[in-house]
Protein backbone atom coordinates (compact mmCIF):
# COMPACT_ATOMS: atom_id res chain seq x y z
CA UNK A 1 0.00 0.00 0.00
CA UNK A 2 1.08 3.66 -0.84
CA UNK A 3 0.04 6.81 -1.54
CA UNK A 4 2.05 9.21 -3.17
CA UNK A 5 1.48 13.38 -3.01
CA UNK A 6 2.87 15.08 -5.39
CA UNK A 7 3.38 18.44 -4.18
CA UNK A 8 4.92 18.86 -0.63
CA UNK A 9 3.43 22.33 0.27
CA UNK A 10 0.78 23.36 2.53
CA UNK A 11 -2.18 21.25 0.75
CA UNK A 12 0.54 18.01 0.60
CA UNK A 13 1.22 18.18 3.95
CA UNK A 14 -2.44 18.43 5.33
CA UNK A 15 -3.05 15.86 3.16
CA UNK A 16 -0.19 13.19 4.69
CA UNK A 17 -1.41 14.09 7.88
CA UNK A 18 -4.75 13.29 7.16
CA UNK A 19 -3.89 10.19 5.82
CA UNK A 20 -2.32 9.23 8.76
CA UNK A 21 -5.12 10.66 10.99
CA UNK A 22 -7.27 8.49 8.88
CA UNK A 23 -5.22 5.25 9.72
CA UNK A 24 -3.42 4.37 6.66
CA UNK A 25 -0.56 2.58 7.35
CA UNK A 26 1.25 2.18 4.25
CA UNK A 27 4.13 3.95 2.85
CA UNK A 28 3.31 8.16 1.67
CA UNK A 29 5.95 9.26 -0.56
CA UNK A 30 5.45 13.06 -0.57
CA UNK A 31 7.80 14.43 -3.84
CA UNK A 32 7.95 17.98 -4.54
CA UNK A 33 10.61 20.27 -6.57
CA UNK A 34 11.71 22.13 -3.81
CA UNK A 35 14.69 21.24 -1.49
CA UNK A 36 12.79 22.64 1.55
CA UNK A 37 10.08 20.55 3.85
CA UNK A 38 7.12 22.44 3.31
CA UNK A 39 6.75 26.04 4.95
CA UNK A 40 3.87 28.80 5.36
CA UNK A 41 4.32 31.04 2.19
CA UNK A 42 1.99 33.95 3.15
CA UNK A 43 5.03 35.75 5.23
CA UNK A 44 7.13 35.42 2.15
CA UNK A 45 5.89 38.85 0.83
CA UNK A 46 5.33 40.29 4.01
CA UNK A 47 6.98 39.81 7.38
CA UNK A 48 9.95 37.49 5.93
CA UNK A 49 11.18 40.51 3.84
CA UNK A 50 10.92 43.22 6.97
CA UNK A 51 12.38 41.03 8.97
CA UNK A 52 9.45 40.55 11.10
CA UNK A 53 9.07 36.71 10.80
CA UNK A 54 12.18 34.59 11.17
CA UNK A 55 12.79 31.43 8.30
CA UNK A 56 11.97 28.77 11.25
CA UNK A 57 8.77 30.59 12.22
CA UNK A 58 7.55 29.32 8.40
CA UNK A 59 7.83 25.37 9.26
CA UNK A 60 4.43 23.57 8.88
CA UNK A 61 3.90 22.23 12.02
CA UNK A 62 4.08 18.33 11.85
CA UNK A 63 7.41 17.78 9.90
CA UNK A 64 7.80 14.62 12.49
CA UNK A 65 5.38 12.78 10.11
CA UNK A 66 6.37 9.60 8.73
CA UNK A 67 6.61 9.81 4.89
CA UNK A 68 9.14 8.98 2.57
CA UNK A 69 10.52 12.61 1.55
CA UNK A 70 11.74 13.32 -2.53
CA UNK A 71 12.39 17.06 -2.05
CA UNK A 72 13.41 18.44 -5.16
CA UNK A 73 12.61 15.46 -6.74
CA UNK A 74 9.26 16.63 -8.03
CA UNK A 75 6.56 13.54 -9.77
CA UNK A 76 6.93 14.42 -13.65
CA UNK A 77 4.57 11.78 -14.73
CA UNK A 78 1.52 9.44 -14.52
CA UNK A 79 0.55 6.69 -16.22
CA UNK A 80 -2.27 4.75 -14.76
CA UNK A 81 -1.20 3.66 -11.25
CA UNK A 82 2.55 4.68 -11.63
CA UNK A 83 4.27 8.22 -11.21
CA UNK A 84 7.58 8.95 -12.59
CA UNK A 85 9.70 11.34 -11.02
CA UNK A 86 12.14 13.68 -12.03
CA UNK A 87 15.48 11.28 -11.37
CA UNK A 88 13.37 9.08 -13.26
CA UNK A 89 12.51 6.80 -10.29
CA UNK A 90 9.00 4.95 -10.91
CA UNK A 91 6.53 4.30 -8.42
CA UNK A 92 3.71 2.40 -8.01
CA UNK A 93 0.77 3.39 -6.03
CA UNK A 94 -2.55 2.79 -4.82
CA UNK A 95 -3.38 6.26 -4.37
CA UNK A 96 -2.50 9.98 -5.65
CA UNK A 97 -3.19 13.23 -4.13
CA UNK A 98 -2.41 15.75 -7.13
CA UNK A 99 -1.32 19.09 -4.76
CA UNK A 100 1.18 20.81 -7.01
CA UNK A 101 -0.14 24.37 -6.32
CA UNK A 102 0.92 26.83 -9.19
CA UNK A 103 3.50 28.47 -11.03
CA UNK A 104 4.27 31.89 -11.65
CA UNK A 105 3.04 33.36 -15.18
CA UNK A 106 6.07 35.83 -16.65
CA UNK A 107 5.02 37.85 -19.28
CA UNK A 108 6.67 37.36 -22.91
CA UNK A 109 9.91 39.12 -23.12
CA UNK A 110 9.96 40.06 -19.91
CA UNK A 111 12.67 37.38 -18.86
CA UNK A 112 15.08 36.89 -15.70
CA UNK A 113 18.01 39.13 -15.61
CA UNK A 114 20.05 40.04 -12.37
CA UNK A 115 18.00 42.43 -10.51
CA UNK A 116 14.64 40.94 -11.55
CA UNK A 117 13.07 38.70 -9.17
CA UNK A 118 10.00 36.44 -9.34
CA UNK A 119 8.26 35.93 -5.12
CA UNK A 120 6.40 32.42 -4.90
CA UNK A 121 9.36 30.21 -3.31
CA UNK A 122 11.27 30.67 0.19
CA UNK A 123 14.52 30.65 -2.37
CA UNK A 124 12.42 33.49 -4.09
CA UNK A 125 12.18 35.08 -1.31
CA UNK A 126 15.36 35.11 -0.02
CA UNK A 127 17.50 36.24 -3.24
CA UNK A 128 14.85 39.32 -3.46
CA UNK A 129 15.36 40.53 0.29
CA UNK A 130 18.74 40.76 -0.16
CA UNK A 131 18.74 42.51 -3.65
CA UNK A 132 15.95 44.93 -2.09
CA UNK A 133 16.78 48.43 -2.41
CA UNK A 134 16.23 51.98 -3.89
CA UNK A 135 13.44 52.37 -6.63
CA UNK A 136 11.17 48.89 -6.83
CA UNK A 137 9.35 48.28 -9.66
CA UNK A 138 6.40 45.85 -9.02
CA UNK A 139 4.95 44.53 -12.08
CA UNK A 140 1.11 43.09 -11.34
CA UNK A 141 -1.57 44.68 -8.65
CA UNK A 142 -3.00 41.02 -7.02
CA UNK A 143 -2.36 40.59 -4.16
CA UNK A 144 1.27 39.15 -4.17
CA UNK A 145 2.08 43.10 -5.55
CA UNK A 146 0.07 44.80 -2.92
CA UNK A 147 1.60 43.37 -0.61
CA UNK A 148 4.93 43.77 -1.25
CA UNK A 149 4.30 47.34 -2.60
CA UNK A 150 2.85 47.78 0.90
CA UNK A 151 6.00 45.94 2.65
CA UNK A 152 8.42 48.05 0.44
CA UNK A 153 6.89 50.96 2.38
CA UNK A 154 7.39 50.10 5.31
CA UNK A 155 11.05 49.39 4.31
CA UNK A 156 11.11 52.69 3.41
CA UNK A 157 11.85 51.73 -0.29
CA UNK A 158 10.14 54.07 -3.13
CA UNK A 159 7.95 51.69 -4.69
CA UNK A 160 6.00 52.01 -8.07
CA UNK A 161 3.25 49.44 -9.21
CA UNK A 162 2.60 48.63 -13.20
CA UNK A 163 -0.46 46.67 -14.61
CA UNK A 164 -2.52 46.76 -17.22
CA UNK A 165 -5.78 47.13 -15.20
CA UNK A 166 -7.25 50.33 -14.07
CA UNK A 167 -7.09 49.54 -10.46
CA UNK A 168 -5.53 46.93 -8.37
CA UNK A 169 -6.69 43.98 -7.01
CA UNK A 170 -10.22 44.80 -9.63
CA UNK A 171 -10.76 41.34 -10.82
CA UNK A 172 -11.04 40.39 -6.76
CA UNK A 173 -12.83 42.87 -5.37
CA UNK A 174 -15.14 45.31 -7.90
CA UNK A 175 -14.09 48.52 -8.87
CA UNK A 176 -15.53 50.29 -5.93
CA UNK A 177 -13.80 48.56 -3.18
CA UNK A 178 -10.44 48.41 -5.81
CA UNK A 179 -10.67 52.18 -5.87
CA UNK A 180 -10.28 52.30 -1.74
CA UNK A 181 -7.69 50.19 -2.09
CA UNK A 182 -5.68 52.04 -4.31
CA UNK A 183 -6.42 55.17 -2.25
CA UNK A 184 -5.04 53.65 0.82
CA UNK A 185 -1.45 53.18 -0.71
CA UNK A 186 -1.23 55.81 -2.59
CA UNK A 187 -1.74 57.61 0.99
CA UNK A 188 1.26 55.48 1.87
CA UNK A 189 3.53 56.61 -0.89
CA UNK A 190 3.45 54.14 -3.21
CA UNK A 191 2.97 55.26 -7.32
CA UNK A 192 0.63 53.47 -9.35
CA UNK A 193 0.94 53.04 -13.32
CA UNK A 194 -2.28 51.59 -13.80
CA UNK A 195 -4.06 50.36 -17.87
CA UNK A 196 -0.80 49.79 -18.83
CA UNK A 197 1.72 47.22 -19.55
CA UNK A 198 5.02 47.23 -19.02
CA UNK A 199 7.26 45.76 -22.45
CA UNK A 200 10.89 45.12 -21.67
CA UNK A 201 13.42 45.90 -19.30
CA UNK A 202 16.48 48.07 -19.82
CA UNK A 203 20.01 47.53 -18.48
CA UNK A 204 23.07 45.18 -20.39
CA UNK A 205 24.37 43.64 -17.47
CA UNK A 206 21.31 44.41 -14.58
CA UNK A 207 18.16 45.25 -14.82
CA UNK A 208 18.22 49.75 -14.99
CA UNK A 209 14.67 50.40 -15.21
CA UNK A 210 11.37 49.49 -17.57
CA UNK A 211 9.60 50.54 -20.60
CA UNK A 212 5.97 51.01 -20.85
CA UNK A 213 3.63 49.86 -24.16
CA UNK A 214 3.01 53.72 -24.33
CA UNK A 215 6.86 54.43 -24.65
CA UNK A 216 7.29 55.80 -21.41
CA UNK A 217 10.68 54.71 -19.02
CA UNK A 218 10.39 53.94 -15.71
CA UNK A 219 13.61 53.71 -13.69
CA UNK A 220 14.15 50.61 -11.05
CA UNK A 221 16.99 49.33 -9.19
CA UNK A 222 14.65 45.87 -8.58
CA UNK A 223 11.94 44.53 -10.54
CA UNK A 224 9.54 41.71 -9.39
CA UNK A 225 7.51 40.16 -11.49
CA UNK A 226 4.00 39.43 -9.70
CA UNK A 227 1.90 38.68 -12.72
CA UNK A 228 -0.08 35.75 -11.39
CA UNK A 229 0.40 31.96 -11.48
CA UNK A 230 -1.21 29.03 -13.46
CA UNK A 231 -1.83 25.75 -11.78
CA UNK A 232 1.04 23.19 -12.05
CA UNK A 233 -0.50 20.79 -14.16
CA UNK A 234 2.41 20.02 -16.84
CA UNK A 235 3.49 17.16 -15.44
CA UNK A 236 -0.14 15.46 -16.15
CA UNK A 237 -0.08 15.65 -19.91
CA UNK A 238 -1.01 12.49 -21.38
CA UNK A 239 -2.61 10.84 -18.26
CA UNK A 240 -5.91 11.71 -19.57
CA UNK A 241 -6.65 13.69 -16.69
CA UNK A 242 -8.70 17.30 -17.51
CA UNK A 243 -6.52 19.97 -16.80
CA UNK A 244 -8.93 22.95 -17.83
CA UNK A 245 -7.83 25.98 -15.61
CA UNK A 246 -6.17 23.23 -12.58
CA UNK A 247 -7.29 19.71 -12.36
CA UNK A 248 -10.94 19.44 -12.53
CA UNK A 249 -12.52 17.59 -9.74
CA UNK A 250 -16.21 16.48 -8.54
CA UNK A 251 -17.57 17.62 -5.62
CA UNK A 252 -15.77 15.21 -3.83
CA UNK A 253 -12.39 16.18 -4.96
CA UNK A 254 -11.83 13.25 -6.68
CA UNK A 255 -9.97 14.04 -10.36
CA UNK A 256 -11.55 13.51 -13.89
CA UNK A 257 -10.98 12.73 -16.90
CA UNK A 258 -11.22 13.96 -20.56
CA UNK A 259 -14.57 12.81 -20.71
CA UNK A 260 -15.84 13.75 -17.27
CA UNK A 261 -15.57 10.32 -15.39
CA UNK A 262 -14.00 10.00 -12.50
CA UNK A 263 -10.19 9.17 -12.57
CA UNK A 264 -9.46 5.59 -9.54
CA UNK A 265 -7.91 6.58 -6.77
CA UNK A 266 -6.67 10.01 -7.60
CA UNK A 267 -7.82 13.56 -5.87
CA UNK A 268 -6.49 16.49 -5.90
CA UNK A 269 -6.39 19.40 -3.36
CA UNK A 270 -4.87 23.36 -3.53
CA UNK A 271 -4.41 25.88 -5.78
CA UNK A 272 -4.23 23.11 -9.00
CA UNK A 273 -8.30 21.68 -7.99
CA UNK A 274 -11.00 22.98 -9.85
CA UNK A 275 -13.63 21.40 -8.15
CA UNK A 276 -17.75 21.49 -8.33
CA UNK A 277 -18.83 23.83 -5.47
CA UNK A 278 -22.19 22.68 -3.67
CA UNK A 279 -22.92 25.82 -2.58
CA UNK A 280 -21.96 28.06 -4.36
CA UNK A 281 -23.08 26.41 -7.86
CA UNK A 282 -20.18 27.07 -9.50
CA UNK A 283 -16.69 25.24 -10.57
CA UNK A 284 -13.97 26.58 -7.88
CA UNK A 285 -10.26 26.70 -8.25
CA UNK A 286 -9.03 29.01 -4.83
CA UNK A 287 -5.31 29.95 -4.41
CA UNK A 288 -5.98 30.67 -0.63
CA UNK A 289 -4.15 28.89 2.52
CA UNK A 290 -7.19 27.97 3.90
CA UNK A 291 -9.15 25.99 1.18
CA UNK A 292 -5.73 24.38 0.44
CA UNK A 293 -5.71 23.28 4.12
CA UNK A 294 -8.99 21.66 4.44
CA UNK A 295 -9.73 20.18 1.01
CA UNK A 296 -6.36 18.33 1.66
CA UNK A 297 -7.80 16.74 4.52
CA UNK A 298 -11.19 16.12 2.82
CA UNK A 299 -9.37 14.70 -0.44
CA UNK A 300 -7.33 12.29 2.24
CA UNK A 301 -10.37 11.34 3.42
CA UNK A 302 -12.02 10.55 -0.25
CA UNK A 303 -9.34 8.90 -1.33
CA UNK A 304 -9.49 6.50 1.74
CA UNK A 305 -12.81 5.67 2.26
CA UNK A 306 -14.73 7.05 -0.91
CA UNK A 307 -16.80 9.93 -1.69
CA UNK A 308 -19.17 11.22 1.41
CA UNK A 309 -20.47 14.97 2.38
CA UNK A 310 -19.34 17.17 -1.03
CA UNK A 311 -16.41 19.49 -0.07
CA UNK A 312 -18.05 22.84 0.60
CA UNK A 313 -15.81 24.91 2.32
CA UNK A 314 -16.68 28.24 1.47
CA UNK A 315 -12.90 30.17 -0.13
CA UNK A 316 -11.69 32.19 2.02
CA UNK A 317 -8.95 34.94 1.77
CA UNK A 318 -6.90 37.37 3.78
CA UNK A 319 -4.12 40.31 3.19
CA UNK A 320 -1.68 42.35 5.01
CA UNK A 321 -1.67 45.79 3.53
CA UNK A 322 -0.71 49.45 4.55
CA UNK A 323 -1.86 48.15 8.12
CA UNK A 324 -4.98 47.12 7.25
CA UNK A 325 -6.14 43.29 6.95
CA UNK A 326 -8.64 42.98 4.07
CA UNK A 327 -10.52 39.78 4.42
CA UNK A 328 -12.93 37.83 2.25
CA UNK A 329 -15.31 34.95 1.45
CA UNK A 330 -17.34 33.23 -1.19
CA UNK A 331 -16.54 34.59 -4.74
CA UNK A 332 -16.60 38.48 -4.86
CA UNK A 333 -15.20 38.62 -7.97
CA UNK A 334 -17.85 36.70 -9.66
CA UNK A 335 -20.30 39.69 -8.24
CA UNK A 336 -22.41 42.02 -10.49
CA UNK A 337 -23.93 44.29 -7.67
CA UNK A 338 -21.98 45.59 -4.69
CA UNK A 339 -23.50 46.79 -1.88
CA UNK A 340 -21.56 48.38 1.30
CA UNK A 341 -23.78 46.72 4.38
CA UNK A 342 -21.31 48.19 7.04
CA UNK A 343 -18.68 51.52 7.45
CA UNK A 344 -17.92 53.73 4.31
CA UNK A 345 -15.80 53.48 1.44
CA UNK A 346 -14.21 56.89 3.04
CA UNK A 347 -12.57 54.73 5.76
CA UNK A 348 -10.26 52.21 6.88
CA UNK A 349 -13.67 50.05 8.04
CA UNK A 350 -16.11 48.53 6.33
CA UNK A 351 -18.04 45.70 4.95
CA UNK A 352 -19.20 44.75 1.37
CA UNK A 353 -21.39 42.24 -0.07
CA UNK A 354 -21.33 41.02 -3.29
CA UNK A 355 -24.15 39.43 -5.35
CA UNK A 356 -24.91 37.87 -8.94
CA UNK A 357 -28.43 36.87 -10.13
CA UNK A 358 -30.12 37.90 -6.48
CA UNK A 359 -27.48 35.75 -4.83
CA UNK A 360 -25.16 36.25 -2.19
CA UNK A 361 -21.87 35.02 -3.56
CA UNK A 362 -19.57 36.71 -1.46
CA UNK A 363 -18.34 39.55 0.76
CA UNK A 364 -15.21 41.60 1.69
CA UNK A 365 -13.95 43.17 4.92
CA UNK A 366 -11.19 45.93 5.52
CA UNK A 367 -10.89 46.02 9.31
CA UNK A 368 -14.43 44.41 10.06
CA UNK A 369 -13.44 40.62 11.41
CA UNK A 370 -16.50 40.23 13.61
CA UNK A 371 -18.65 41.34 10.77
CA UNK A 372 -17.21 39.25 7.92
CA UNK A 373 -18.05 36.21 10.39
CA UNK A 374 -21.47 37.10 10.13
CA UNK A 375 -21.27 37.75 6.22
CA UNK A 376 -19.97 34.04 6.43
CA UNK A 377 -22.58 32.44 8.03
CA UNK A 378 -25.25 34.38 5.55
CA UNK A 379 -23.30 33.16 2.96
CA UNK A 380 -23.44 29.62 3.82
CA UNK A 381 -26.97 29.61 5.24
CA UNK A 382 -28.44 31.31 2.08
Amino acid sequence: MRIVVAGAGLAGQRAAEALRAEGFRGEIVLAGAEAHRPYDRPPLSKGLLTGATGEAELALAGEDLDVTWRLGNPVRAVRGHTVELGDGERLDFTGLVIATGATPVIPAGLGKRPGVHLLRTLDDARALKADLHGEVLVLGAGFIGCELASTCRDLGLAVTVADPLPHPLLTVLGEDVARRVEQLHRERGVRWLLGTRVTGFLGEHRVTGAELADGRVIPADVVVIATGVRPATGWLAGSGIDVTNGVRCDEHLRALDETGEVVPDVVAAGDVARWTHPLLGAPVRAEHWTTAALGAAAAARTLLHGPQAPFDAVPGFWSDQCGLRIQGVGLPGRGERVELVHGDLTGDRFVARYSAGGRHVGSVAIGAPKQLALERRRLTSA
